[in-house]
Parts: structure tokens; C-alpha cells; sequence
């Protein structure tokens, strides 16, 4: 396999009142009205990216869209989700450190103490606003993501439940097992994993940054 991606084609934006606003309140908890030297910056950023769409973005999408080369080798599909494993993990990894933004989660998908209160939309309805566990339930499911993927990562993770046969007598071969209690600790980490791998193809359309 052989995979080469360039960059997103970039256009110039203006950030003047976004990072004002961010800076000074909550990014997900802006004011419904804002101060007169807030509207002067909002205008502001209009005002430039006006500019900027007339001027050096006319030349800046002009360029070639992002472009994008893979190779497939035929031993990359015998084990299609153990190759995939390695290129899909540092990508969430990072995904995780840089991200400006959740999505919404269901409350199905988290514990109960990452939860949101049944009533909360009903009872907030300004635009914009979230819970106060609505990142951490995204935190929560990127890191099931990453450990599921991780596991998937390791050759030997069986192994971490499989425990060796004492040896009786030299008529029978040393060999070993899974015992009752560890192969039911082996059931509950493939079902974590599996249901890590759930959420990355349900929140797929949300790994974004």
C-alpha cells in the first residue's frame, strides 16, 4: 500500500470577530446580544473577507483541488481490518488533540454519568448551546475508539487471557487453555472492542476537526 494525500486547497479567512468572541466567552456559549465594539469587529471581518474574496482567493481557487494518490497492494486486503488498524489509530489520536468541536452523542452510546438530563433540549432551546457533558461524551467515545484500535494493533492481546496446562506426566503434551474466569474476561474485552469499532462507523461523518 501506498498512500499520498496533500493539503485541503486553502482560501484566506477572516477571524478578527471569531477569535475575539472565542477568546472572550465560551466558543459554544456566545451572547445573544452583543457589545458595540463586538458588532464594530463583526463588520470588520465582513469587511475583510470581502476583501479577501475579491482579491487573493479569485487567484487561490484557481489551484487544484486536493490530491489524492493510493496504491493497493494484493496483500493489503487479506487481512483488510488489520491493515486498516495501524493507518486508522494515529489519525484519532490526533483527531483528538487538535479537534474545535463535538458532535452531538447519544445518550445511549456513554455511561449514564456522561449522560445528558432527558429534558435538557426541551428546557434550552438558544441556539448553539450544549450540556455540560456534551464534550466529555465525545472525549468518551474517541477514547473507546482508540482503544479498540489499539487492541486491534496488538498480535497477542488473546494472549493476556490464556494461561499454560501444568504438565502431569510425559505422556501428555504440554499444552493450554483458556479458564473459565479469564475467557470470561477475554468475552468482555472483544465486546468492548467491538463496540469501539461501532461507534467509529456510527460517528464516522463526525471525525472531522
Amino acid at each position: 500500500m501506498k498512500i499520498k494525500i496533500g493539503p485541503y486547497r486553502e482560501r484566506w479567512v477572516s477571524y478578527v470577530h471569531e477569535r475575539y468572541m472565542n477568546k472572550k466567552y465560551d466558543r459554544n456559549f456566545w451572547p445573544e446580544t452583543q457589545t458595540r465594539f463586538e458588532n464594530f469587529l463583526e463588520k470588520t471581518e465582513d469587511v475583510l473577507q470581502w476583501i479577501y474574496n475579491h482579491t487573493i482567493n479569485l487567484i487561490l481557487d484557481r489551484r487544484d483541488n486536493q490530491k489524492i494518490c493510493v496504491r493497493i497492494d494484493r496483500w493489503d486486503t487479506w487481512s483488510m481490518d488489520d491493515t486498516l488498524a495501524p493507518i486508522i489509530l494515529p489519525m484519532l489520536k490526533q483527531l483528538k488533540e487538535t479537534k474545535h468541536g463535538s458532535p452531538i452523542v447519544d445518550n445511549v452510546d456513554v455511561p449514564e454519568e456522561f449522560r445528558a438530563p432527558e429534558d435538557w433540549y426541551e428546557n434550552h432551546s438558544t441556539m448553539g448551546e450544549v450540556d455540560p457533558k456534551h464534550h466529555e461524551r465525545w472525549d468518551w467515545v474517541l477514547d473507546e475508539m482508540v482503544w479498540a484500535f489499539e487492541q486491534k494493533c496488538r498480535d497477542d492481546w488473546q494472549d493476556d487471557y490464556y494461561v499454560p496446562y501444568i504438565k502431569v506426566d510425559d505422556d501428555k503434551p504440554l499444552s493450554g487453555a483458556y479458564e473459565k474466569g479469564l475467557l470470561e474476561d477475554l468475552k468482555a474485552h472483544q465486546e468492548r472492542m467491538s463496540n469501539g469499532f461501532r461507534l467509529f462507523g456510527k460517528y464516522y461523518e463526525n471525525l472531522w476537526d
